[in-house]
């Protein structure tokens, strides 16, 4: 296919984002002090408790599988339609169009969940200081910032995220080497990474749980077309994102399970009226001062960012998809001045306006119902488009005969389709009981967007080959 790599409207701005830049901007979708604050201590109280940090080991084993053959196909696509544009390069333009539809959904889907965590959670940290609104108050504030920020020039974009996650990490890591230094409350020990921890409790379920903490990691490649030399930043973004989110959770969930002491860690977590504040009650314990007071505050920027990081994925996915024929030509194009894709960015903010009056209006919780309902539609998806990905990775090799390991393009991109397969599968049999809307028609609705979402995405495309057969053979070109 041909490379569309010369200079004109509607592009995205060339040549902005260095490798720290996508690096942090994609693991700010991963919520560094969220996962830790919110997931960890589930996944030790329902999943398979001292071995969770076992379970995040796998995880990142297993993303480094899928990774391999996500930056082998890189180096042979760089379009910001990411998964979209494998799909296209791998198994046809009718598939790339069900995974772009499907990345719309899941990814709104994320957006709108932790729309509701963050007003849930930023309600209850900011009365501490004496500023009272409803949660509805803060998620509307948010969602006006990240409009502002997304509309714009995306390296605004990377430099308040490149902060805001520098300081999750830091305060976090404040808290893991108090412990450390201590000795935690019974000594430091590696049991937790022997087999009877680890294939103790449910370990689907913390499985699950380790797995939305690396969920914004994939979408390095949306960025191929803005970064510095994509070839190179692309893939060492990729890697470099997977290992600081695996590395950073093996780690902190080990020295959280000393801090308490292995016999001690599900009774201190299970008699917590709220396992959310575990994370706080061990930096109150172990560092004290206003630490717990800060790690609340950087746990709302730490939402903000992942607030802010899908709405980028979203608007990115929306103007390839305008660009390209399967949305409305309006959405493929870019701002005058800032380059961004500022369609797609103000139609996902009006989109978060609508379903947060929705839900404010009916009275619905933030967490227990807008965050926990949509987000896992979100996790879903994604799942869906890895899988889609990885049997495009092994397509891709197989007929464009361009040179590749078969660890690289067979082996490995195998093992993760399956893998992501197999959770996809259970997340959407089990999507009532993960979420409480078993027995009601959304455990039945909500699951069945993505595919919908897919089989409108491939109808579409259809479409599209009849209509403009060369727009149709052009899906998934280079653009970078």
């Amino acid at each position: 296919m041909t490379d569309l790599s010369e200079a004109g409207p509607n592009r995205l701005r060339k040549n902005s984002l260095g490798l720290i830049a996508v690096t942090f901007m994609v693991i700010s979708a991963a919520a560094p002090l969220t996962g830790v604050a919110g997931a960890v201590p589930i996944a030790f109280l329902i999943g398979n408790g001292t071995g969770v940090p076992a379970t995040f080991l796998l995880m990142t084993l297993i993303m480094l599988a899928f990774s391999v053959g996500y930056v082998a196909m890189s180096r042979y696509v760089n379009n910001a339609g990411a998964f979209y544009a494998y799909a296209a390069r791998g198994l046809g333009g009718r598939m790339a169009g069900a995974v772009a539809i499907i990345a719309v959904v899941a990814y709104n889907a994320m957006q709108f969940g932790l729309i509701g965590l963050l007003g849930g959670i930023a309600s209850g940290v900011f009365a501490g200081f004496g500023l009272v609104l409803p949660w509805w108050g803060w998620s509307l504030i948010a969602i006006l910032l990240v409009a502002v920020l997304g509309y714009r020039q995306v390296d605004l974009s990377a430099k308040v995220l490149i902060v805001l996650v520098a300081l999750e990490y830091l305060v976090v890591l404040v808290v893991d080497f108090a412990i450390l230094g201590s000795g935690g409350a019974s000594g430091l020990s590696f049991n937790f990474f022997d087999s009877g921890a680890f294939f103790s409790g449910s370990l689907t379920a913390a499985v699950l749980f380790c797995l939305g903490s690396f969920i914004g990691f994939e979408a390095t490649t949306i960025y191929a077309e803005e970064a510095r030399d994509p070839e190179k930043t692309i893939p060492r973004a990729t890697y470099l994102s997977v290992l600081m989110i695996g590395v950073f959770f093996v780690f902190t969930t080990w020295l959280m399970i000393a801090g308490v002491g292995a016999d001690q860690l599900m009774p201190t977590v299970g008699g917590l009226a709220d396992p959310t504040s575990f994370f706080f009650d061990l930096a109150g314990q172990y560092v004290g001062g206003p630490v717990p007071a800060i790690a609340g505050l950087l746990l709302v920027s730490s939402l903000f960012a992942a607030l802010s990081a899908f709405h980028n994925y979203i608007a990115r996915y929306c103007y390839v998809a305008g660009r390209e024929g399967l949305l409305p030509a309006a959405f493929g194009r870019t701002h005058d001045a800032h380059q961004s894709p500022h369609v797609g960015s103000v139609t996902q903010s009006v989109m978060a306006l609508v379903v947060l009056a929705i839900f404010a209006g009916l009275g619905l919780d933030p967490v227990l119902h807008m965050f926990t309902w949509i987000s896992q539609v979100g996790t879903l998806g994604v799942l869906g488009m890895m899988t889609i990905t990885s049997l495009s990775v092994i397509a891709f090799f197989r007929k464009s005969g361009k040179p590749g390991s078969p660890l690289a393009t067979l082996i490995l991109p195998a093992v993760s389709g399956l893998v992501m397969a197999a959770l996809f599968v259970y997340i959407f049999i089990n999507f009532g009981d993960l979420t409480s809307t078993k027995g009601g028609a959304l455990g039945i609705i909500l699951p069945a967007l993505i595919p919908v979402a897919g089989i409108v995405g491939f109808l579409m495309a259809s479409r599209l080959r009849s209509a403009d057969p060369a727009a149709f053979a052009r899906m998934g070109e280079n653009r970078a």
